[in-house]
């Protein structure tokens, strides 16, 4: 009897280490995924992938000059990203998303005719610069509970070239950061 319990004790030994080994060796060759608890914990990653979030978290990114210097057709371009969800023309229709039309300076919830998630509707901000930088670099990050599924766009410049795009897409467009 004991035999037999020493047999099925190796066995569960011998899987679990095969498995932790395996673990180990995919973390080695592919690295730790972005947004995982290790990663957000600060654990040492390989390449050059976690060394770039560490050097982002430690000096933050300036938004306001980028924004102000961004190439709106570049900001069209990045808005590629968002057309499947939203127009951005004046009066165009709401899609999965609210159309973007006058977003940039308005209320968080700008339109009276969108089904706004419980999050966004209670945010109650006004999209400026800021709060739209926040937002669209990681959008449940930003506003937990919201409907919006997009990861969010993590390179400044992108964002920064995004949001001076949007805020031309208004009847009077707001002034440009300082």
């Amino acid at each position: 009897m004991s035999l037999e319990a020493n047999k099925i004790a190796a066995a569960v030994l011998v899987g679990g280490l095969l498995t932790l080994s395996v673990g180990i060796a995919s973390h080695m060759i592919y690295g730790t995924p972005s947004g995982s608890s290790i990663a957000e914990a600060g654990e040492p990653g390989e390449g050059a992938g976690a060394a770039g979030a560490t050097q982002e978290a430690a000096a933050p990114v300036d938004m306001m000059p980028l924004i102000a210097s961004a190439d709106p057709a570049a900001g069209e371009k990045a808005f590629a990203k968002c057309k499947a969800c939203h127009t951005s023309e004046s009066g165009g229709p709401n899609r999965v998303g609210p159309n973007l039309w006058n977003v940039v300076g308005g209320h968080s919830a700008h339109l009276d005719n969108f089904a706004y998630s419980d999050a966004i509707k209670g945010l109650n901000i006004t999209w400026d610069f800021d709060h739209l930088d926040k937002f669209l670099e990681n959008p449940k990050g930003y506003a937990p509970g919201t409907k919006m599924t997009f990861a969010g766009i993590k390179k400044p410049e992108e964002r920064a070239a995004l949001i001076r795009w949007l805020r031309d897409q208004a009847d009077s467009p707001i002034a440009l950061p300082q």
